[in-house]
């Protein structure tokens, strides 16, 4: 299984490295990281360390935002919310940069075991903004937080840590809606809410919210996520893989 999807990584990135790589490193285990990874463009660093790709951000989003009110980047990227909740309500929290370091397979495979995803990062996105699940703070509903999230449909918790429980409509409005937008820690990819000019619905997933078939990515077909309007947006039942690690 190790191997499984190796060549698929392979052909779609043309045979090409990512130019990202851990600058102060010696240790020859150390490698690039496939081109696929180049997409994370919001990432710090990527690079491969044995079976893991290795993948760091400060969660500091590119796009403006009403959190970044009274932050040393208020001047040029404070945006008033414009969206359309008329319920939008601001939350005490502003964005701060956080220290976030990703391990995921290089090799995803589907798990014996699911697991559950966590509360907090469950996976990163393009540009360096971590997934959170379908869950608020205690493993409650979203309900009411919803009407916190600002116009890119993100906001930050009690540290700071912007993210996204939903689609990230900054990434689907600039990359596309169709498209790769990060993956989850198990490794697996996470695309958009369209899959061959079709909008996708929770009932063309599984219960972990994916299915297998092929992407511009990934021609041979892979298993992955995708992103809905409906509950639970990203992710559902857990884990499909066997899930890496996150530490801040």
């Amino acid at each position: 299984m190790r191997y499984k999807y190796l060549p698929i990584i392979v052909i779609a990135g043309g045979l090409a490295l990512s130019s990202c790589k851990k600058d102060d490193d010696t240790d020859n285990s150390y490698t690039e990281a496939p081109a696929i990874y180049q997409k994370l463009y919001g990432a710090s660093n990527v690079y491969v360390d044995g079976d893991e790709v290795v993948i760091t951000s400060t969660a500091v989003p590119d796009h403006k935002s009403p959190y970044f009110l009274d932050t040393q980047w208020e001047s040029s990227m404070y945006e008033a919310y414009n969206g359309t909740n008329s319920n939008f309500v601001l939350n005490p929290n502003r964005i701060a940069t956080s220290s976030l370091t990703f391990r995921i397979p290089l090799y995803p495979a589907e798990a014996s075991n699911k697991e559950s995803t966590p509360m907090g990062a469950m996976g990163i996105s393009l540009n360096g903004i971590p997934f959170f699940n379908q869950y608020a703070a205690g493993g409650t509903d979203l309900g009411a937080e919803i009407d916190s999230f600002d116009q890119y449909n993100g906001h930050p918790q009690q540290t700071g840590q912007y993210h996204y429980h939903m689609e990230p409509l900054y990434l689907t409005a600039t990359q596309g809606n169709n498209v790769l937008l990060g993956f989850l820690l198990d490794g697996f990819p996470v695309y958009g809410t369209y899959e061959n000019g079709e909008a996708i619905t929770n009932n063309d997933l599984d219960s972990y919210h994916g299915h297998f078939s092929a992407t511009a990515d990934y021609p041979d077909g892979i298993y992955h996520y995708h992103i809905t309007a409906q509950d639970p947006y990203i992710n559902g039942d857990g884990f499909y893989g066997t899930p890496g690690t996150v530490s801040q």
